[in-house]
């Protein structure tokens, strides 16, 4: 963990213009985490003993934004990049477990340290006096620890959000949550409920991509629960198959754990087998299968999704892949052709990525089948991509156009036609060659107007 806090010009310009009107400024939070742990931060924010009026005055020659003026914070641009100034001030009374329904200014940076949330976060820094650490957050940045302010469960009843932001810094840093922290997040969990699916959906993001994401996933399943309770029945549930060493929730988080860190694909981890509780049989052999549940865990994570606000392309991106993670893909360039055309470049890229994530979470003996075959998907995937064959319409030699001109009328016939001519490009059966083409498309005209074409 790094010790120095290098301060943007900028944020250093800002301490500087407060302190000459004596007062009291700091880079506060996250930025002072972030650079402690030598992680870049997103944003720096600073609090200040000063009222927003005095703010304001202080930066007249700049834009100041009136961002959240009744709870002290303004936002100052400076070259079009935004700055927080906060005064300092103390909260009470959060009748909808997320806002304070009263703040009160206050002139000591201790008493604003100690309303926030977690010790990393209650940190400030001034070049001049070093950093400010009440509670003990550097500690916790060196041990690896999640730890509230104060007392866990009054943290999580001011702001149920930050039941899940605590798992979701955990997974982010590779942290865990310290225990009496932990505690209070399984006691408090419910009190997720009255928070809106758009902050939730901002916060599982995160989390998922994280380096923690399949442990925080795992030693919190019941507070996931609370607002997809559509996973609750992949806990524990056994697959009795030898394609599996795991349970199902168990097989999910190895999944997630496997596969690249983008929201995307941790999400088609996160929901493709969530369906298979409710599709699970046994044979006579005792032997479990989970006939149709990619379709069952399609509808699952459609509708999941959607509940939190996910954006229509995303849910589009996510379950596409719920759909087709268990469909067959060869290593063979017809197969990849077919699902080039059905799914485009970029989606049978990720598609294999899921079904290495996938085959990563099962069996050994699953492994050392499939991994091998995917690495030579992959390989003619590239061949295909460089040959720049033909797999969609957009790329066939002919349009129609071409087949109107041939004489067929315009309507449905046309698009049958150029489908029945891509599907013999693709699989082989014809160049994509525009005489041939155009060759094939009258025999084929002619077979749809012979008696026995009808």
């Amino acid at each position: 963990m790094g010790n120095g806090i290098s301060l943007p010009r900028p944020v250093k310009d800002i301490l500087n213009a407060l302190g000459t009107l004596g007062f009291r400024a700091y880079a506060v939070g996250g930025c002072v985490r972030d650079s402690l742990l030598g992680k870049p931060p997103q944003d720096w924010d600073v609090c200040t003993d000063a009222r927003p009026e005095q703010v304001k005055a202080c930066f007249s020659k700049f834009p100041v934004l009136e961002t959240g003026l009744s709870h002290g914070t303004v936002t100052l641009l400076l070259n079009h990049v935004p700055y927080e100034i906060t005064t300092f001030r103390t909260e009470s009374g959060y009748s909808d477990s997320r806002h304070p329904d009263r703040v009160t200014f206050v002139d000591s940076l201790r008493e604003d340290l100690s309303r926030r949330d977690f010790t990393v976060n209650a940190m400030a820094y001034h070049p001049a006096e070093g950093i400010h650490d009440p509670f003990g957050g550097r500690t916790d940045l060196k041990a690896g620890r999640i730890r509230c302010v104060g007392e866990p469960g009054l943290r999580f009843q001011e702001d149920a959000l930050r039941l899940l932001r605590a798992v979701r810094f955990a997974s982010a840093y590779g942290f865990s949550v310290e225990p009496d922290t932990a505690r209070a997040i399984h006691e408090n969990r419910l009190r997720l409920r009255n928070i809106s699916p758009e902050r939730i959906n901002v916060e599982l993001q995160k989390l998922l991509c994280g380096p923690g994401a399949g442990k925080m996933l795992r030693e919190y399943a019941d507070l996931i629960g609370v607002f997809l309770p559509e996973l609750t029945p992949m806990v524990g549930f056994e697959q009795h198959n030898i394609h599996h060493i795991y349970d199902v929730w168990e097989h999910t988080l190895h999944g997630v754990d496997a596969v690249e860190p983008l929201p995307v694909l941790r999400l088609a981890m996160l929901f493709h087998d969530s369906g298979k509780p409710a599709c699970y049989t046994m044979d006579e052999k005792g032997v479990g299968h989970f006939y149709g549940h990619p379709k069952v865990s399609f509808a699952i994570a459609e509708k999941a999704l959607a509940r939190l606000r996910f954006d229509h392309e995303t849910i589009r991106e996510v379950t596409e892949l719920v759909r087709h993670h268990d469909a067959p893909v060869t290593a063979e360039e017809k197969s990849l052709r077919r699902w080039l055309n059905r799914l485009g470049e970029q989606g049978v890229r990720r598609l294999l990525k899921i079904k290495r994530a996938d085959a990563i979470a099962q069996a050994l003996f699953c492994r050392e089948e499939r991994l091998p075959m995917l690495d030579q998907a992959e390989e003619i995937l590239e061949q295909v991509l460089q040959k720049e064959q033909c797999f969609s319409l957009k790329d066939l030699a002919i349009t129609g156009k071409d087949l109107l001109t041939l004489g067929l009328p315009q309507g449905p016939m046309v698009g049958a036609a150029l489908k029945a001519l891509l599907d013999k490009v693709i699989d082989g059966e014809l160049p994509n060659d525009r005489e041939r083409l155009l060759h094939a498309a009258s025999a084929w005209m002619k077979s749809k107007n012979s008696p026995h074409g009808r």
